[in-house]
């Protein structure tokens, strides 16, 4: 504890003014730009027990080192990319995101873009604004009853994305670590396989390491020439070259995209392609739901700590 009666904790990134407000509101806050000031000024860091962190900057091995006292890593969003996993699990730090209370607007998304991509909302907007209705009927679209959605990753938001599928009428299907003996939606083990099923291949797994480039050439060439890929899970997790290609190539249909490898800047070739749906990662990017996610973080941290 600290003069001031609260438990110190640090913030590693940006955060959004009503999440900081909220933090210093709780605890003794230290914040920093990235894990490089962290480590420059570790030596003076004793007694911190949690980090509140928006789970894309970087918490390496080095820093869970620094800090002995550390109990607790707090997400302000569903991904934890930058965190060194294993750092933490060996030191006994919880890794806690805010997953749960964003996962229904992420989801929204999600089934926003497939009905953006198969009945083309963008490309018909276009259509009327640049006077072809004029001239003659817009391409028929694709029928949502009855197709084919594949879920990659059941948490939260994958779980979330299947029941408004179901909604829709659609079949739906996923693929996970392990199958959830509680979900009544079919069970693939392999990938390959719910991609050739899908029509639609609706990306909702974490990202790091362990799912980098998991949708690479093989994968999408077993989506085909109906499929059409949305992803709204992080950007690693699709080799956004080899996506390029598939598009150009016709290899697979479309793709409604939310996030990208590298953020603000897509590649080029999906950027110009009609057959491509993009936003600018806006899964949870409503007022409510950043409201929640930031209480959310800081109740993590609050639990974890013991704070009353």
């Amino acid at each position: 504890m600290t003069v001031s009666g609260k438990i110190p904790i640090l913030q590693v990134g940006a955060m959004p003014p009503t999440a900081e407000a909220l933090l210093a509101a709780s605890f003794e806050l230290t914040a920093f730009a990235g894990e490089t000031e962290v480590l420059a000024a570790a030596s003076s860091l004793g007694g911190v027990r949690g980090i509140a962190t928006s789970g894309k900057a970087t918490i390496g091995a080095e820093l869970i080192r620094a800090l002995p006292d550390l109990r607790v890593i707090s997400c302000l969003g569903a991904g934890f990319d930058g965190i060194d996993v294993s750092a933490a699990q060996a030191r006994g730090v919880e890794i806690a995101t805010t997953s749960r209370v964003l996962a229904s607007d992420v989801a929204d998304v999600a089934m926003g873009l497939v009905i953006a991509t198969a009945r083309d909302f963008v490309g018909a907007d276009r259509f009327v604004r640049e006077g072809g209705w004029a001239q003659g009927r817009y391409p028929l679209g694709r029928s949502l009853g009855g197709a084919k959605l594949g879920v990659v990753g059941l948490g939260n938001i994958g779980k979330a994305v299947a029941r408004r599928a179901s909604a829709f009428d659609m079949q739906v299907a996923y693929t996970a670590r392990r199958q959830d003996e509680g979900a009544p939606w079919a069970y693939f083990a392999d990938l390959a396989e719910l991609a050739r099923w899908s029509r639609f291949l609706v990306v909702c797994c974490p990202g790091g390491r362990e799912t980098y480039r998991l949708i690479n050439e093989n994968i999408l060439s077993a989506l085909g020439t109906d499929g059409i890929l949305i992803n709204v899970a992080r950007g690693s997790v699709v080799d956004e070259a080899a996506l390029a290609q598939a598009i150009e190539a016709g290899t697979i249909a479309g793709a409604g995209l939310d996030v990208f490898e590298d953020e603000p800047k897509p590649h080029p070739a999906l950027l110009a392609s009609r057959r491509v749906t993009v936003l600018p990662h806006i899964g949870s990017a409503t007022v409510e739901t950043r409201e929640r996610m930031a209480q959310a973080m800081v109740d993590a941290l609050a639990s974890s700590l013991e704070l009353d």
